[in-house]
């Protein structure tokens, strides 16, 4: 479907651009959401008659998210999560959570504005991008752990999952030295009861080994 673009869709063209897309990208997607029109004798009129105001409320939209990026990028929010002794969360960091846990610190940005490169699934720092505007992005950085500790050792850099790996190896390592040595303390006493019960050599068995 041929559609004129109403502002900047990345990957596809800027305001008044005229492209070639899916139709059901175009009807699911850009023509609902007021991203585009269909392409056409009728269509084109109106959007060259309307495009000083198009280009104009477009300008005036990216001066607000302009503004408002300035509150938002770089920020990191915190979200805490169950997870396995591996780092795999029981389900996953979901756009809403991203959402809900961003607008707490004052932003104002809706899911449409998130962008999810793959999903969150284990513990760690993640890298998201927040589309403001068209023209205007941010990126904020997403802090997932089992605890606000965690959340901090991961803020200052400590790779929690690794950290968990070597105190995991840690212990078993000590729980097989302790079962060796408790094995080792066994033997010693089984070894001296039976050489406590050794019997005791008659006055004869002496003579004759002398």
């Amino acid at each position: 479907m041929d559609i004129i673009l109403l502002e900047r869709v990345e990957k596809l063209g800027s305001i008044g651009d005229v492209v070639t897309v899916k139709d059901g990208y175009a009807r699911n997607y850009l023509l609902p959401n007021k991203k585009a029109l269909r392409s056409n004798a009728a269509n084109r009129k109106v959007f060259e008659a309307n495009r000083a105001k198009i280009e104009t409320d477009n300008a005036e939209r990216k001066v607000e998210a302009e503004k408002a990026s300035t509150g938002i990028e770089g920020t990191q929010i915190i979200l805490i999560r169950a997870a396995s002794n591996s780092g795999q969360l029981y389900g996953s960091v979901s756009v809403r959570d991203i959402v809900e846990e961003l607008n707490k610190t004052g932003a104002n940005v809706t899911k449409s504005m998130i962008v999810l490169e793959r999903p969150i699934k284990a513990l760690g720092l993640a890298d998201v991008r927040v589309v403001l505007h068209p023209e205007v992005t941010v990126n904020i950085q997403v802090n997932v752990a089992r605890s606000e500790d965690e959340a901090e050792m991961q803020k200052d850099g400590v790779d929690v999952i690794t950290q968990m790996f070597e105190e995991e190896q840690a212990e078993i390592a000590f729980e097989s030295m302790a079962a060796e040595e408790e094995a080792a303390s066994a033997r010693k006493e089984a070894e001296g009861r039976a050489e406590g019960e050794a019997p005791a050599k008659t006055t004869d068995e002496e003579e004759l080994e002398a």
